[in-house]
């Protein structure tokens, strides 16, 4: 369960292809969406057509039971990927994991679930001083906004490692960035695939530990290498989810 209502239930859909320039009527549904965006009359947003047509449309009025938008122009290309990425990221420390979500929105990530391991910090650690975790969903909110996404990405809360294991059980393709002698690069994991939902898995600092990394094998995670350096971790996130969205989603 997300904790800021992204994902699919924060599109903004239109119910029939639109006319520009035209005003479209929205129901309860697109009311809800445009509620989990905040977003105000005047508003500029991206939505979608039910033949998969992307548009940047206008909010004149937006009340509980409907919404009425303006579509004005019609997106070259699609607004969110045909490749849903779930990063699972052992939190960091400080301002990196504010960072890492930001960015990942950008690249076009789907998921995002903060995760405990044996050498990552705590939520409380992380909140020691000044309580900064209740920032993330606004964070995900603006950067969702500023590269006109279509969707806002999945907040989950924070993952205990074994749950973080079960969780990504569903993806087609489970990657864990080792910075050991890994078996297999991204690049020659990819080749072999066609995945529609790929979960990675990007540990704390100094890396996971050989015994998680074991029980994320055993649990049908491929250990993979990104190149030859260190990364810090956020870095490590960053890069990974590009790459994955470069090689089987919609960049480059």
């Amino acid at each position: 369960m997300s904790v800021n209502g992204g994902g699919r239930a924060s599109l903004v859909s239109l119910t029939a292809v639109p006319v520009l320039e035209t005003e479209v009527r929205l129901g309860r549904e697109g009311a809800a969406a445009l509620a989990l965006w905040q977003a105000r009359p005047g508003e500029i947003l991206t939505v979608v057509d039910p033949e998969q047509g992307w548009y940047r449309a206008r909010l004149l009025n937006l009340e509980a039971d409907g919404a009425v938008v303006v579509p004005f122009a019609r997106l070259s290309h699609p607004a969110e990927s045909p490749l849903a990425i779930e990063v699972y990221q052992a939190l960091p420390e400080k301002e990196r994991f504010e960072l890492i979500l930001q960015k990942l929105t950008e690249i076009g990530v789907y998921r995002i679930a903060p995760c405990l391991s044996r050498r990552s910090i705590t939520l409380q650690e992380r909140d020691a001083g000044q309580k900064k975790s209740h920032r993330w969903p606004e964070v995900l909110l603006r950067a969702a906004r500023q590269c006109r996404r279509g969707m806002i990405p999945e907040l989950m809360p924070v993952l205990t490692w074994e749950e973080t294991l079960d969780q990504a059980q569903h993806a087609d393709l489970k990657l864990i960035l080792y910075e050991g002698e890994a078996p297999w690069t991204l690049r020659e994991v990819l080749a072999k695939d066609n995945p529609q939902c790929i979960a990675l898995l990007v540990g704390p600092e100094g890396g996971f530990a050989d015994d998680e990394v074991a029980e994320a094998q055993q649990k049908g995670f491929l250990p993979v290498s990104i190149g030859p350096r260190i990364f810090r971790t956020e870095t490590a996130a960053i890069v990974g989810a590009a790459l994955l969205q470069f090689a089987a989603g919609d960049l480059g």
